[in-house]
């Protein structure tokens, strides 16, 4: 028996470990959003210094284990053979559900999850305890299960929510109020006391929520933070006012920049200090459970886990270890940029692509904040409303020397109002010993700030809000599945043992890889060379040289799309059709994606090259109807083989397959001469232009006289009208395309474009 709880020990072991990568890999979000949208530093430094920080926390942590001990539930309650049921099922549930939320891009909250894990997991066995003992009813519960806590933890969630956004948003407002888009040129004082203010929440933060635990700080000085603080936040903030006030005057270094690093490294620590505990809490209280039991001699179905009541110290090199796998999760954890992702498009101040789909629910919300806003504008006076509207212009990006999309997604105002506001409302609720998820605080203050600052316009606050209802009913959709699986897990322990445990670890590991495999596969997708560039050309012609990369690949895809639906038909084969649908989908989308970037590239066009924006839009319009022609032969393939309709004659197939070989000469020679630049032989494909329409039109003369004699299926000529005409359509699009390039170009004039200055950073995220 004793071998199988050292190989339930080995198994919370690795569990531990990925558990360590796939918890960072979701809560990176609470200390590199703000760092990350503002482009403050280098991606580089921002991980060095996140690095120090949670390096630093993982050493403080030791003492902060006891809500895996005792937190949840009554360990006196339990033997050691049901203990350490409850801490395995609760490990490898956590696991997959912290790696479902990090594979969809959704931050959701560690802290919660363990805890409705453990609740789950005790729930069940305790239930179990109670069916098999003839003394005991359902109404024993209680005794088992600690309820405050979880009640107190559900109430964390609720205010934390309400509050960091209100919170967020109130403060956003009066900074920008104070200090405007133009900060840089306020006076030094405006940015002294902003930074006095924001460097002392921060630092005290560190030092209430971060370090104060640790083992190598003395008790003197852990007395002296807990007994003086508004002597330690006054002294602070007249001493940081004046640093940063020299800082300002008298050397080159951005203030803004300074606190946002400052506030980088807190939330580092903290979370490392503290959320530690989510990941290797466990394990560490089963071994634990697993010495004292060992060291007793009883049977583990008789050996009560009271002493797991007691207080234990970590040991430091276990917290080393954890330290340095959350390090190297950081730096090498792509899923971790996809969780800060979302986090900072939902807080971008300008346009992105949108990634939720608006619902009732927040156009319901848009609309009645909109209504709330015009009634609150015509309470104030009219000289209040200009001064608000001139804080909250923003000046005009430069978009002559930058990029758009290498613009950053909010400015260092912002950025250092998140950090600020995070950390002192973290600060708060710990020294009330209130239980609150710094994942919540961190998301929603920074959709409050984003609020404030207008960053959720018009057009885009019906998708910004269904994000944030996304996430948050992500948030209470992981209490609930995280107590349900976790009791389930515990159920099949329970009965199943070592069998059980061998088939539910092969089960994580199957799905942990099947989960690495999709998420690598669509990063691929949206890295891979097929995709479309935004054009960033000021003139014609070098519109006509940016751009000829993208016809390439338009013509390239559009030849294989139109031949993957001949041949679906002609060998009724609904997988490729299938397949079809979604690569045309794909390719419709980037285009799309293009059209919405024209507001842009009109911005930036020099006045005496307008005329490239007109080149610009017809192209797009054209790409626009090859690829509608392509998506309804597409569609329409599928559909008939879907509905298992008629199959089409030979003879129809073989005309079909006529037209597509002559196309697809037509295709390769137009992708050979933009591929080379060589737009003059778009000449030589304009030259067929005549011969291959001409050849469409007989086939459809054909087919008009085979249904007048023998065709004998609607459903057949349907199809077959619409493949030629489409055909046709497509034909005329793409031959409207290569005339407006042929007659365009101009081989004498050099092209004018922005020149590339991509800051350090940018490049090094990338």
């Amino acid at each position: 028996m004793e071998n199988l709880y050292i190989y339930m020990l080995v198994a919370l072991a690795f569990l531990a470990i990925a558990d360590l990568v796939v918890g960072v890999s979701n809560d990176a979000v609470n200390f590199l959003n703000s760092a990350i949208g503002s482009k403050a530093v280098s991606f580089k430094t921002i991980i060095i210094v996140a690095s120090l920080g949670v390096a630093l926390g993982a050493m403080s942590s030791s003492g902060m284990m006891e809500v895996a001990r005792k937190g949840i539930f009554n360990p006196g309650e339990f033997v050691f053979d049901e203990i350490m049921i409850i801490f395995m099922a609760v490990m490898i549930t956590d696991i997959l559900l912290l790696d479902f939320f990090n594979t969809l891009g959704l931050p959701t909250s560690t802290t919660v999850s363990i805890v409705f894990e453990l609740l789950g997991a005790s729930v069940c066995v305790a239930a179990l305890k109670i069916y098999s003992s003839e003394s005991q009813s359902i109404l024993d519960l209680g005794k088992y299960i600690n309820n405050e806590k979880a009640i107190e933890i559900i109430l964390g969630i609720l205010l934390s929510v309400v509050i960091a956004f209100t919170v967020g948003a109130i403060i956003q407002f009066f900074s920008r109020l104070l200090l405007s888009f133009r900060f840089e040129s306020k006076p030094a004082w405006f940015g002294a006391v902003f930074s006095g203010v924001a460097v002392t929440s921060i630092l005290y933060f560190i030092l209430i929520k971060g370090i104060k635990n640790a083992t190598f700080m003395s008790g003197d000085f852990k007395a002296l933070i807990a007994n003086n603080p508004l002597e330690l936040i006054a002294i602070s903030f007249i001493i940081f006012t004046v640093i940063s006030y020299i800082v300002i005057n008298f050397t080159k270094h951005n203030i803004y920049t300074i606190i946002i690093i400052i506030g980088t490294f807190a939330l580092a620590v903290a979370f490392a200090g503290n959320d530690l505990v989510n990941f290797i809490g466990v394990p560490i209280a089963a071994y634990n459970a697993f010495t004292d039991w060992a060291a007793s001699g009883e049977l583990a179905s008789q050996y009560s886990m009271k002493r797991l009541s007691e207080a234990v110290q970590t040991q430091p090199y276990l917290l080393l270890v954890a330290g340095l796998i959350m390090v190297l999760t950081l730096w090498f954890s792509s899923k971790a940029k996809a969780v800060v992702k979302t986090s900072v498009d939902l807080s971008r101040q300008d346009n992105v692509k949108e990634r939720f789909e608006p619902n009732f629910l927040s156009r319901g919300i848009v609309r009645i904040s909109m209504l709330a806003s015009e009634g609150f504008n015509q309470m104030l006076p009219k000289s209040s409303k200009a001064y608000i509207e001139k804080q909250f212009q923003e000046p005009e990006p430069n978009l002559a020397i930058t990029k758009t999309e290498d613009l950053p997604a909010f400015d260092l105002v912002r950025a250092a109002v998140n950090l600020m506001v995070a950390s002192v409302l973290i600060s708060i609720a710990t020294s009330m010993k209130l239980p609150l998820s710094t994942t919540y605080v961190t998301f929603m203050v920074a959709m409050g700030t984003s609020l404030a600052d207008r960053a959720w316009g018009s057009e885009s606050a019906v998708y910004r809000v269904a994000g944030v209802l996304n996430v948050i009913g992500g948030w209470f959709f992981t209490a609930l599945s995280a107590f349900v699986a976790a009791a389930i897990m515990a159920l099949i322990l329970y009965y199943g043992r070592g069998y059980a445990l061998t088939g539910l670890l092969v089960l994580a590991m199957v799905l942990l890889i099947k989960n690495y495999l999709s998420h690598r596969k669509k990063s691929k997708v949206q890295k891979e060379a097929d995709s479309l560039q935004k054009a960033e050309s000021s003139s014609i012609q070098g519109v006509i040289l940016e751009s000829a990369s993208n016809i390439s690949n338009v013509i390239k895809r559009g030849n294989k799309i139109y031949t993957s639906a001949i041949n679906g038909l002609a060998t009724q084969n609904l997988k490729l059709l299938k397949k079809n649908k979604k690569n045309i989908e794909k390719l419709s989308t980037e285009i799309d994606d293009l059209r919405d970037n024209i507001f842009y590239f009109i911005k930036n066009l020099e006045e005496p090259s307008v005329s490239a924006s007109n080149f610009y839009i017809n192209i797009l319009g054209y790409l626009q109807d090859m690829t509608q022609s392509l998506d309804y032969i597409s569609n329409v393939s599928y559909k008939h083989i879907n509905n298992n309709h008629k199959k089409l004659k030979f003879s129809q197939i073989k005309e079909l397959k006529e037209i597509d070989e002559v196309m697809e000469t037509m295709f390769n020679d137009t992708k050979t001469a933009f591929d080379a630049n060589s737009f003059q032989d778009i000449g030589l494909v304009l030259n067929d232009k005549k011969k291959v329409l001409q050849m469409v039109t007989e086939k459809i003369q054909k087919q008009v006289e085979r249904t007048r004699t023998e065709e004998s299926s609607p459903k057949n000529t349907t199809l077959y009208f619409s493949l030629l005409l489409e055909t046709k359509d497509l034909l005329t699009a793409t031959m409207n395309l290569l005339e407006e390039y042929h007659s365009a170009h101009d081989s004498n004039v050099e092209p004018a474009t922005i020149p590339d200055v991509t800051q350090t950073d940018i490049k090094e995220e990338e």
